[in-house]
């Protein structure tokens, strides 16, 4: 069966493609895109895009599918389904699970239950340490071999500095990336939300931006010493952005990635001590996501991920200080982020190249383009779908959300992955 979509805006950063065209699908590959294309046997399966966009399949680098060990917050396939319902082709998904991803075993079996699912392309990405306790190195070789596209601790950082450096070295040997989630855990000790004016009219202990900033210095100082590839994972600060701009300036190998929640909301949100709004990194000030802005609008920050967290809702209806961290996000990500187009801070290229194309290239995976020959990963756009955030109705076992009641505009219609159909919206 071929698959014509035709009559929508194709933009496509890879190509510094951006026009009218029709696109051509067969065998699971992109066939052709021209500016016309007439195809007029019986197995082709025409759709008409007319006001629609169509991009290259998006990729979200940080996500939590919670499965082996927390199948009652997420599982493989519901987490799959909920990218796929906004608009995401391709997922890597982080190592805190339990058993930790730390080992062949548990990265094997992620790509088999992935494979059982058969809707996006999952990429493990395993733990830097065994059981993520930041004493002994995981083995790396044997990981990457098993399908581990980059290596994390996320959700804890590698306090030991010669662990770090010696994990930098060894996946640089590998050609993986060190994905890194900076907190210094003596300085966050016993916070909440961010430290600042609002903390203390409130009466919550507070982490610092200090706690984010230190390890983003430790670690960059690292990458530049071993010269190595760096990332470094949902960056909330500004001291933070202005490091990793002044890294970046002498030719250091980092990338950064920020997420949605964190240009969008600040500390003034937790007003109400909702735990919707906890998370780690916390919500910080206006300055803060001022200078996130600046970091997303001149490239200091490449990626726009998720970070998705998905709860039970045992885990979040609870007291503020005892909830969980995290917010339910593959399914709100693509709107949020159409903000920064409405508002003029990133051309739609910028965007798309922020949550496709440049997350690929991160990870070293062969997705984020449109190119004649590549899988047809797709996800097509209607940028004028008005629909109001309620996640009773989402995809996602995680109804964690700030966002509950939000009008957007904007949506993702159609997935497809390697030319099928994973989500219609239709």
């Amino acid at each position: 069966m071929k698959m014509l979509l035709k009559g929508g805006r194709v933009v496509d950063p890879s190509q510094n493609l951006d026009g009218r065209r029709d696109l051509l699908v067969e065998g699971g590959k992109i066939v052709s895109i021209a500016d016309s294309i007439d195809e007029s046997s019986q197995d082709t399966q025409v759709f008409s895009l007319e006001g629609k966009i169509v991009l290259p399949g998006l990729v979200d680098m940080h996500t939590h599918l919670r499965e082996p060990g927390y199948e009652y917050k997420e599982t493989i396939r519901s987490g799959s389904q909920a990218a796929a319902a906004g608009g995401f082709t391709s997922i890597a998904c982080m190592p805190n699970t339990d058993p930790v991803n730390d080992s062949r075993t548990v990265t094997e079996y992620i790509l088999k239950r992935a494979q059982e699912c058969n809707l996006v392309h999952v990429y493990p990405i395993a733990a830097i340490s065994r059981k993520s306790e930041g004493k002994v190195l995981a083995e790396f070789g044997d990981l990457k071999e098993a399908g581990a596209v980059a290596f994390s601790d996320d959700g804890k950082p590698v306090t030991n500095s010669g662990l770090m450096r010696r994990a930098l070295e060894y996946a640089s040997s590998l050609d993986r990336v060190i994905i890194s989630h900076c907190e210094d855990l003596q300085l966050s000790a016993g916070g909440l939300m961010n430290e600042g004016r609002i903390s203390t009219e409130l009466g919550l202990p507070g982490i610092p931006t200090l706690a984010e900033e230190a390890m983003v210095a430790r670690d960059l100082l690292l990458a530049e010493f071993t010269g190595a590839a760096l990332h470094i994972a949902h960056v909330s600060a500004a001291g933070a952005v202005r490091m990793i701009r002044d890294a970046k300036n002498r030719g250091v190998r980092v990338t950064a990635e920020t997420t949605p929640h964190y240009f969008t909301l600040t500390d003034e949100a937790l007003r109400d001590f909702d735990p919707s709004f906890k998370v780690n990194p916390p919500l910080r000030s206006r300055e803060d996501l001022e200078a996130i802005l600046e970091g997303l609008r001149d490239g200091t920050i490449d990626a726009i991920a998720t970070d998705h967290a998905p709860h039970a809702l045992t885990d979040k209806e609870v007291e503020f200080e005892y909830a969980a961290s995290g917010i339910s996000g593959l399914e709100t990500a693509l709107a949020l982020s159409l903000r920064l187009v409405e508002n003029g801070l990133l051309t739609l290229p910028e965007l798309i190249r922020k949550m496709s194309t440049n997350p690929a290239k991160i990870l070293n995976i062969s997705r984020g383009t449109l190119f004649p020959g590549a899988d047809a990963d797709i996800t097509v756009l209607d940028p004028d779908r008005s629909w109001v955030a309620d996640p009773l109705s989402w995809k996602s076992q995680g109804r964690n959300t700030p966002f509950f009641g939000w009008t957007f505009k904007g949506k993702a219609v159609l997935t497809l992955v390697e030319g099928r159909i994973v989500y219609s919206e239709d």
